[in-house]
């Protein structure tokens, strides 16, 4: 019997049982499959007048200006992007606010991927929805735990953008710094707030919205014509996230909208409203848009850029929602955590962020890395007495926060610049970045371990 037990589950796996977690896992991935057309279709459409581009294509001298821009790009505008779509759109915002600086390539490719650095909550919170679901937890409960690792990150990370505006020639003093910082806390806290009330799927827009509007008002002082301008350009943000804020902060709305159409064929798996489903209202936002602007003819086109960014990313959820399932129903995921508490105790939940994030950047997603690591991270958790909703959050965070600086973003980015070939100096200037992740995962994943978090 013992070569067999290389061969054979723990437990006992009907193919039966392992049919329903195949289709349990595809459910599990279907949940986000609209997240991510929706998401791509709106912002294509949103931004498919070049109103955006030519409000930023002259160039700018002012000293004030062009720190005060070099922020907006990279800690407001770009996360706000992303949010919507994720695959490194936040890149395109950003970059094209910041031509007008007329930065080295070296240092528009390392700002750039700052946008990067809210990658949490990318995609309309996919990765939170799927990474709940793999832990058995909820999502909302997940990405508030998530987000004070992204306040420790951003405190490291601040000091870094400085010295880095520094040598990009786009310094200042201690009084702009102070205003940087508490726009950055306005920002987090605004964030965490959303995230507990609205949930992570328009926690990001519902925050950063408002904030970068207010943020125009302040640096530009405009005149009714220019924010006439500025509001037909975002006008579809400002009334999609209306819509989803109030599908979630209305009681009334909220209830209606939950029972006009609930599917839910697994126990224990996420519910699917599909009309308080927020991938279905950016899928309706984008065809409205389309319609209002006199653009219906240019759907189809659309409609097909949209697949072949997206469908990559689907199948790859789906089938790792897939394999996560069958690790777990068939006892493989629960029997490899205790056989590594076993040999190593509960120090073990101390390299596992640290795989978690690896595999997470080469695979330039964070959904395949917790579909494999998520399941044996709650069972170690459980088997060492430790946080569990800390060390699902570790996890989660860890699968995610390095793909700022994955092989595939920084092909994008560079790409977008037009310097193919560039990526090793782009890395160079990045990795302080990327070490303060590595430094904030091993520094808590040592505080869990010892329970102290």
């Amino acid at each position: 019997m013992g070569p067999w037990r290389l061969t054979s589950a723990p437990k006992a796996f009907s193919v039966s049982g392992a049919a329903e977690a195949l289709l349990r896992g595809a459910w599990i991935g279907w949940i986000v499959v609209p997240y991510i057309l929706g998401g791509l279709l709106f912002w294509q459409v949103a931004l498919r007048s070049d109103a955006a581009g030519t409000a930023v294509a002259a160039p700018l001298s002012d000293v004030r200006a062009r720190r005060r821009l070099l922020f907006l790009a990279c800690f407001l505008i770009g996360p706000f992007a992303e949010s919507a779509t994720g695959f490194g759109a936040g890149i395109i915002g950003t970059m094209v606010l910041l031509r007008k600086l007329d930065l080295r390539a070296v240092h528009l490719l390392a700002f750039s991927l700052l946008s990067q650095t809210m990658i949490l909550w990318g995609g309309m919170g996919n990765g939170a929805i799927v990474a709940a679901a793999f832990a058995r937890a909820d999502p909302t409960e997940l990405m508030v735990n998530a987000s004070w690792f992204q306040v420790a990150f951003n405190v490291f990370w601040l000091p870094l953008y400085w010295q880095m505006a520094e040598q990009a020639g786009i310094g200042t003093g201690w009084r702009e710094r102070i205003n940087e910082v508490l726009w950055l806390a306005a920002a987090l806290g605004v964030l965490i707030a959303a995230t507990a009330t609205l949930g992570p799927e328009a926690a990001m827009l519902s925050a950063y919205g408002p904030l970068i509007v207010l943020r125009y008002l302040a640096d530009n002082h405009p005149d009714r014509r220019m924010i006439g301008q500025a509001f037909s350009r975002v006008a579809p943000f400002t009334l999609l996230i209306g819509w989803l804020a109030a599908a979630r902060l209305i009681p009334m709305l909220t209830q209606v909208l939950e029972q006009a159409a609930r599917i839910v064929p697994y126990v224990g798996a996420p519910a699917w409203y599909p009309l308080l489903h927020a991938g279905t209202w950016l899928l309706a936002g984008a065809l409205v848009t389309a319609l209002l602007r006199r653009q219906a003819s240019a759907l189809p086109s659309e409609f097909s850029v949209t697949w072949k960014t997206g469908r990559l990313a689907i199948l790859t959820i789906v089938i790792f929602s897939m394999m996560a399932e069958v690790l777990s129903g068939s006892g493989i995921a629960d029997s490899l955590a205790q056989g590594m508490f076993t040999a190593f105790g509960r120090w073990v939940t101390v390299p596992l962020p640290l795989v978690s994030a690896l595999f997470g950047t080469l695979a330039n997603n964070g959904n395949a890395a917790n579909g494999l690591f998520m399941a044996s991270q709650v069972r170690l958790a459980t088997e060492g007495g430790l946080n569990i909703a800390a060390v699902i959050a570790l996890q989660h965070v860890a699968a995610l926060s390095l793909n700022m600086v994955s092989p595939v973003r920084m092909s994008i980015v560079c790409g977008l610049a037009g310097v193919p070939g560039l990526e090793r100096q782009a890395y160079r200037t990045m990795l302080p970045f990327a070490a303060v992740i590595v430094m904030v995962i091993v520094a808590s994943s040592v505080l869990i371990a010892a329970r102290i978090l």
